[in-house]
Parts: C-alpha cells; sequence; structure tokens
C-alpha cells in the first residue's frame, strides 16, 4: 500500500518558513528505528495550536512541547510510531543545533558507527524502557551536538 505523503505546507500555511529531515534515518548508514523526524520551521510558535485538528486529520496527535520550551511537538502511529514532528519558530537556538548535530554526523561516519552500537547497547539493555534507552543516549549526544556547533563554526557558551 503506498503511503499518502502529508503536505505540511498546505497545513501551515504561510506561516512555514522551511521543513527538514532529521534524527536517525535523516543519516545515511545510521542505525536508526523506523521512525521519520521531521522538523518544520514557522513564523509564530504561538500560532501553531490552532493547527492541531489540521494535524489530528491527517493521523497526528499534539503533545505540546514535550519537554522541549518552544516547541510543539506532534506524533504519529500510536505505539507503533511513524513519525514525529518538532515545529520550531525560526530563529530558536534548537533548529541550529539540530541541524548542526545532522550535518556533522553526515560528515563524521566513525560517530555514525559509534552512535549506532550505542544504540544496539541500549536497546538490548532497556528493551522495553524507552526512558532508559534515551537518558543512555543524552551525553553521547550532548558531546556531539557542542562539537557539531564548533565545527559549524557557531561559538557556544561553556
Amino acid at each position: 500500500m503506498k503511503k499518502k505523503r502529508i503536505n505540511y505546507g498546505k497545513i501551515f500555511g504561510d506561516e512555514l518558513v522551511a521543513i527538514h529531515h532529521i534524527g536517525s534515518t535523516s543519516i545515511q548508514g545510521m542505525l536508526a528505528k523506523p521512525i521519520i523526524d521531521i522538523m518544520p520551521v514557522v513564523r509564530d510558535i504561538a500560532k501553531m495550536d490552532c493547527f492541531t485538528d489540521d494535524m489530528a486529520k491527517v493521523g497526528y496527535i499534539a503533545k505540546g512541547e514535550n519537554g522541549i520550551a518552544r516547541r510543539r511537538y506532534f506524533q504519529k502511529g500510536g505505539d507503533h510510531r511513524t513519525h514525529h514532528v518538532h515545529v520550531f519558530q525560526e530563529n530558536d537556538p534548537n533548529i541550529i543545533e539540530h541541524l548542526a548535530f545532522r550535518d556533522y554526523l553526515r560528515m563524521h561516519p566513525d560517530w555514525v558507527r559509534k552512535y549506532g552500537e550505542l544504540k544496539a547497547e541500549l536497546a538490548q539493555q532497556f528493551p522495553y524502557d524507552i526512558a532508559s534507552y534515551i537518558d543512555g543516549k543524552d551525553e553521547w549526544i550532548q558531546q556531539r551536538k557542542q562539537e557539531a556547533l564548533r565545527w559549524c563554526g557557531i561559538k557556544i557558551n561553556n
């Protein structure tokens, strides 16, 4: 069965500035769950709550900020998630971090391999505990994000 592509531009209209594929599936060779992470960039994050019904019509559940300030997060697929949508307002620092991390890993296959090994180890260690799996990756991700920002020439406050 062919899956229908979602036209986020049609949903978000003039609010949509850009859209990026992020997350593990955006990095060639990365060990990844089959979940697509999408990052729309919008003009005004406060207006995103107005699009909750439109997103629900195409199968997304609104999760609010879901732990990241100034983000609107949507999930699709229920217990068998297929998509995560992370909406940020233009110029939000999270956009730069996500793109720098993605692009850094795309250019550093050794880190892709090491990250994949860590993810496989954590998946085996915590097969039914997603919170522990995510916590187990956090320090590694934060270190690579800092490297990625420096690699992109972005000053960081440390």
